[in-house]
């Protein structure tokens, strides 16, 4: 009868593991959304900004940044992945490290060597287990 008991036990110490995982979840989608909107309310400004540093790059045609000047084919990349450090938050991860591995494809199919920086322990791992060069990592 013991064995009994102690099953019932484990079931209901997962049914609480799976309820407090499940509350987590949510405050991670929560606090996820309200950035996505703090971003979404950023745009004007940016747009802003952008259209005044266009403005500014016309002023004077004669001088040109060595920024904006077109250069022959970079032989590095630099990526840099941003990533959270729990899988809390959806396909977030997910859809992030599909973009850095598409990525990382055309950059080698073009012949460009790419030195990745990961931001985030989700993204570190991912980019260890494919073997990227990882010049630093932020946690």
């Amino acid at each position: 009868m013991a064995a009994g008991k102690e099953i019932r036990g484990k079931i209901k110490s997962v049914e609480n593991t799976k309820k407090i995982t499940k509350a987590m979840e949510m405050v991670a989608a929560s606090k996820m959304r309200k950035a996505q909107e703090r971003m979404r309310a950023a745009r004007p400004y940016a747009e802003k900004i952008r259209s005044l540093a266009a403005n500014l790059s016309t002023a004077t045609p004669e001088y040109k940044h060595p920024f904006m000047l077109k250069h022959e084919q970079a032989k590095l990349a630099g990526v840099i992945v941003v990533t959270t450090d729990k899988g809390l938050c959806g396909g977030l991860n997910t859809n992030v490290l599909r973009v850095v591995t598409a990525k990382l494809k055309e950059l080698e199919a073009q012949g460009v060597k790419a030195e990745t920086v990961a931001i985030g322990n989700k993204g570190f791992g991912f980019l260890n287990r494919i073997g990227a060069t990882i010049v630093s990592h932020a946690i």
